[in-house]
């Protein structure tokens, strides 16, 4: 059974759990995938992660860049190769964003690193940040200030310790990646030009332009270049970890991918596994994200037995580009929407609605400066009330060339689409766009399972809480892929490879033998489910639920998966089969039932989690929802497609 735990703190901390004071009370446990049944159970908060959790789990399961990019492909492979299809390495980075790139250019000092991506390297959703990095580099800003803001903007679900830690060593994160070659966005002193965004009291957003995702991908792009430890496999879409269980241990061993473009099965052997593979955001049909953005890791880990933790909290940014209000319309139907930063609101921008009323200040002091969560709800509200499609946002009061200098990017797409933001206001709406939850992670990025760490927006380290501050993101990258760093090495220099250890586990296999027609018609029917799984998301699971509308969904959603399995299977289907589609939706299935488990756990409404029936903030209920290990795999979506050996 896969579980989730409410735990009672003001100091939660994802890394060493532990108890400030005697605050300690009952943790509630509460099924993921039945829904039903609760087990109270007293824990204590004095714990470190990885004992708490390996003890927890096994009481439920015993089971644009730079053009020089081409030349990645010929990096030689500096690890033991069997053949084409079993490869060694001392550490495997699942993903390249900015969490993947600066842990290999830092493990790469000390052995062999694959970076395993499912597109183009640059696919990732740093490329897509517009914002920045927020750090304290401004004399009148402080350390206690930035973590106040996060803190506030979390509804104080936050961990304190976690908190301090990525606050305080974030700007020499951001001074090792200008020392990297980053170029950011400078005043006419000289000095860093610092940005300001919704939730922030002080100017500390870092910036280049509004493409600052794009930039910091491009630096860390180059240095892994030439970088000759370091071997990239683009067109590689990670299938499953590699796991076997040490006596009450999980160990992870690497991870088996789909070479996309061969269609082969490739398998990594690892020391040290780190999983830095972004979010979910596709499992709405509105987002942010880039079409890679499936929750493959989320799903992975979830598989591999690591524990799970605050899937309920999924932040819909208020102000995507709303296609249909723009005067010439997109000829197709955008891959992701098109991001409109929080920038724009923190630059001066307002919302209005079509009667060119403003309307933040009638829902928060703070106007349009208030949070993500608060934003997007205002707007979702409106545009309910009034049977409206979009909101408009105006910056064009602003001097002109502030704007374009600011938001080039902006400027420029609108432009395509004949809306000059100089001008004329920019219609917008909310759209799914981060994970604050994912795979439960300690204070240097460790995980339950041994070997596997995580970074990034696959993970959750609880620092975003129920609510991720504007441009945090980038900043926990940076700070948790770095502090993986140490413990990872020191796991490598204890571990040793068994050159056998690829026959351990069954082969998973492309399903050449259905045939052309079977696949088409399997093809056709997964995308058509994809469509209506994101449909059941956006309708019961958005940014306003109920206990009505979850419960529609988690049974909407498991007739749906079942329905689809079935298909698969009476079509000749095999567990092992492999295809990047049908792969992805089970991963989507995966993601959907967490998100919608972990929502029907939390009986408040608190940050990017409202609900119309239990709409206060309950400080009883002030806890992580956690999802533990499941003994229960009762789908495709659910089991690591290889048998786990016997060790």
């Amino acid at each position: 059974m896969a579980t989730g735990v409410a735990a009672r703190t003001s100091n939660f901390h994802f890394g060493g759990i532990r108890c400030k004071g005697q605050s300690c009370q009952q943790a509630s446990l509460v099924s993921s995938l039945t829904f039903n049944g609760c087990i109270q159970r007293e824990l204590s908060w004095s714990f470190g992660v990885s004992r708490f959790l390996r003890f927890q789990r096994f009481n439920f399961s015993h089971s644009p860049v730079s053009e020089n990019w081409k030349s990645l492909r010929t990096v030689p492979v500096l690890s033991c190769l069997r053949d084409g299809s079993v490869k060694y390495f001392d550490f495997s980075v699942i993903g390249s964003g900015v969490a993947g790139l600066c842990y290999a250019l830092e493990v790469a000092k000390h052995g062999t690193v694959a970076v395993i991506t499912k597109a183009e390297p640059h696919e990732s959703n740093t490329n897509y940040a517009q914002g920045g990095v927020s750090a304290v580099l401004c004399p009148s800003d402080s350390v206690e200030s930035h973590m106040q803001d996060t803190i506030v903007a979390g509804a104080y679900l936050c961990d304190d310790e976690t908190v301090r830690v990525v606050c305080t060593e974030g700007p020499d994160r951001i001074r090792e990646l200008i020392a990297i070659g980053a170029s950011f966005d400078r005043g006419e002193d000289g000095n860093l030009h610092l940005a300001r965004e919704g939730g922030h009291s002080h100017h500390r957003i870092v910036h280049a332009a509004d493409m600052t995702g794009r930039e910091i991908e491009r630096a860390l792009l180059e240095a892994v270049v030439s970088d000759p430890n370091i071997s990239v496999f683009e067109h590689h879409f990670a299938i499953d970890l590699l796991t076997t269980l040490d006596g009450p241990d999980a160990v992870c061993h690497g991870v088996d991918t789909l070479n996309v473009e061969t269609q082969e099965v490739v398998r990594f052997i690892s020391k040290v596994t780190l999983l830095a593979s972004g979010g979910a955001g596709h499992i709405y049909p509105s987002t942010t994200n880039p079409l890679v953005a499936t929750g493959d890791g989320m799903a992975m880990a979830h598989r591999a037995q690591a524990v799970i933790s605050n899937m309920e909290f999924v932040q819909f940014h208020p102000t995507a580009l709303a296609d249909e209000g723009l005067p010439i319309k997109p000829k197709k139907t955008r891959e992701n929407s098109f991001l409109i930063t929080e920038a724009v609101r923190g630059d001066g921008g307002i919302l209005y609605n079509l009667g060119m009323e403003r309307f933040m200040p009638l829902y928060d002091e703070r106007a349009e400066l208030a949070p993500r969560d608060v934003v997007a709800r205002s707007i979702d509200d409106q545009l309910k009330k009034r049977n409206e499609k979009y909101v408009l946002l105006d910056i064009s009061h602003r001097p002109t060339e502030k704007i374009l200098s600011h938001f080039p990017n902006i400027a420029a797409e609108c432009l395509k689409y004949g809306l000059d933001i100089t001008r004329q206001p920019i219609p917008v709406v909310p759209a799914a766009h981060y994970m604050c939850g994912g795979v439960r992670a300690g204070l240097q990025g460790e995980t339950n399972v041994r070997g596997l760490y995580v970074a990034g927006e696959v993970a959750c380290t609880g620092l975003h809480g129920a609510n991720r501050l504007a441009s945090n993101s980038l900043l926990e990258a940076l700070v948790f892929a770095r502090r993986a760093v140490q413990p990872s090495i020191d796991h490598k220099k204890s571990t040793s490879i068994d050159l056998s250890a690829s026959n351990w586990w069954t082969r998973t296999v492309v399903p050449k033998s259905l045939g052309r027609n079977v696949m088409h018609n399997i093809l056709r029917r997964t995308k058509e489910v994809r469509k209506e799984l994101q449909s059941i998301m956006w309708r019961y699971v958005g940014i306003v639920r109920s206990t009505t509308s979850l419960q529609t969904a988690k049974w909407r959603i498991d007739k749906l998966e079942a329905e689809w399995e079935t298909y698969l299977f009476e079509h000749g289907w095999e567990q092992t089969f492999v295809g990047l589609e049908a792969c992805e939706m089970r991963n989507l299935f995966c993601c959907a039932k967490l998100v919608v488990s972990s929502a029907l756990a939390r009986h408040e409404s608190r940050g990017l989690h409202y609900m119309v029936d239990f709409p206060h903030v309950e400080e009883n209920k002030r806890l992580p929802t956690i999802i533990l290990p499941s003994l229960v795999n009762c789908t495709w979506s659910s089991r690591q497609l290889h048998k786990l050996p016997v060790c």
